[in-house]
């Protein structure tokens, strides 16, 4: 990943999937002087949790997380927040031209130098995937010297077996600040309440944790 990026484009499925892999890696790079664009596909209007204690309802969810991903984007540094509006948890059934087109047309607006995504397959969830796998596939219609690298988060059970160790990490230990404040934004969510709510961790743990994100540069041979 090089240190002066120009255009960096985000695309993931759900507010908060920035925060955790892909914030501080931003903020570095915002720093530097590139700039980014996210793209996130829904608002995770279908997530189950409604913050600790509930705070939120199945009809207040998409708003509180739309304000959320906002609070995230200030805090680590983004401008330029796209919301596509497709439906949480239904990625994989979006008509696949519709989905790639949209993310088609973000790269030849933005012909960013950097693409971020998922690695189709092995991220977990199928949302997830099905974003990685159309972000793959817009990108591969454009000619090949043209291609950005897509640099992509994964964390599926044994997947260095197949994929490999992460050709690209990264160093986020001087932006922290702004990981974390990314990660708070989300409070409806429980993994991050319960992540940061219910224990006081040191500097030394807080760095040993979340200073540093890892990539797998796609290979689209």
């Amino acid at each position: 990943m090089s240190d002066m990026e120009r255009q960096i484009l985000v695309v993931l499925p759900h507010p908060d999937d920035e925060a955790f892999g892909v914030s501080g890696t931003l903020a570095k790079h915002l720093q530097n002087g590139a700039q980014v664009t996210y793209a996130c596909l829904t608002l995770g209007e279908m997530g189950r949790n409604m913050g600790i204690p509930p705070f939120a309802t199945r009809v207040t969810l998409p708003e509180v997380r739309k304000k959320e991903l906002e609070e995230s984007c200030r805090a680590i540094g983004i401008q330029d927040l796209r919301m596509l509006g497709f439906h949480d948890k239904t990625i994989e059934f979006e008509e696949r031209d519709l989905l790639e087109g949209c993310i088609y047309d973000l790269l030849a607006e933005l012909e960013p130098s950097l693409v971020i995504t998922f690695y189709p397959s092995y991220a977990v969830h199928p949302d997830h995937d099905a974003c990685g796998a159309a972000v793959v596939r817009a990108v591969a219609r454009l000619p090949e010297g043209a291609r950005p690298p897509v640099h992509c988060m994964a964390f599926a059970r044994n997947y260095e077996q197949t994929i490999g160790k992460p050709d690209v990490i990264v160093d986020v230990s001087d932006f922290l600040q702004q990981k974390m404040d990314a990660i708070r934004a989300h409070r409806s969510q429980f993994q991050a309440a319960e992540l940061l709510g219910n224990k006081e961790y040191t500097d030394a743990e807080i760095r040993e944790r979340f200073g540093t994100e890892q990539f797998w540069t796609y290979r689209f041979d």
